[in-house]
């Protein structure tokens, strides 16, 4: 009998994993051996909180991310092949949403190999559904372009979308999130509604939407913060 690719959820940084992660996923989680992780010291480190007596030591972690070749992402699915199951893990949240575990996903699926998705925290679902905006109509456009013209450009043409009847979901790196967030504001216009969704299940979480002249009156401290944006 052939393995199961298994998507495993972790924390969005908080150690309180029985608030956001069910805990029949927990326990598949426990006795899986085989692991596809985006970094190997924090797949270790959710591992040792949800159990302490994990046996690191009698695991084994491939490593996939942006610098993984291609031709060694096949090799990562073996154990499936000789009936042993894999957990895909990302380093927050739900793996393949803005994370490369797409990649090995796919070819799980041109193998015929079973994949099963577990539930746990999105910070990009979780952004859309507490920000007020339209759920029906969305996209996520991941991080944006780092240089600043083009940055520029893309958040004028997601402004555009969202005027269409699109909420816009994006991210930025937590160094980054308070300048993108000022450049908002400058280019965009005032009326624009944005949700600002920060920290979130974390205790310092903060989630609220507002139209971008409300948020001049009011302006969020967003150093150092993981933060999702919803446009629309």
């Amino acid at each position: 009998m052939e393995g199961r690719l298994f998507l495993i959820p972790v924390t969005l940084g908080g150690e309180n994993y029985s608030y956001v992660i069910p805990e029949q996923v927990i326990e598949i989680t426990r006795n899986l051996r085989f692991f596809i992780v985006e970094e190997i010291r924090s797949a270790r480190r959710f591992l040792r909180m949800i159990d302490r007596q994990f046996p690191i030591d009698e695991s084994n972690f491939s490593i996939l991310n942006e610098h993984t070749p291609e031709n060694d992402i096949d090799l990562f699915l073996e154990p499936l092949r000789k009936g042993s199951d894999i957990g895909l893990m990302s380093e927050a949240g739900l793996p393949c949403l803005a994370d490369p575990g797409s990649r090995i996903v796919s070819i799980a699926h041109k193998l015929n190999y079973r994949v099963v998705p577990l539930s746990g925290p999105s910070s990009i679902i979780l952004a859309l559904i507490s920000s007020g905006l339209n759920g029906q109509n969305f996209t996520f456009n991941g991080y944006l372009p780092v240089k600043p013209a083009e940055k520029v450009i893309k958040i004028r043409e997601l402004e555009k979308r969202a005027r269409e009847g699109y909420s816009q979901i994006f991210m930025e790196t937590p160094y980054r999130s308070q300048k993108l967030f000022e450049t908002i504001t400058e280019i965009c216009n005032k009326d624009t509604r944005l949700c600002i969704a920060s920290d979130i299940t974390l205790p310092s979480e903060s989630i609220k939407t507002l139209r971008l002249y409300e948020w001049k009156k009011s302006v969020p401290d967003l150093r150092n913060r993981l933060v999702v944006f919803v446009m629309a």
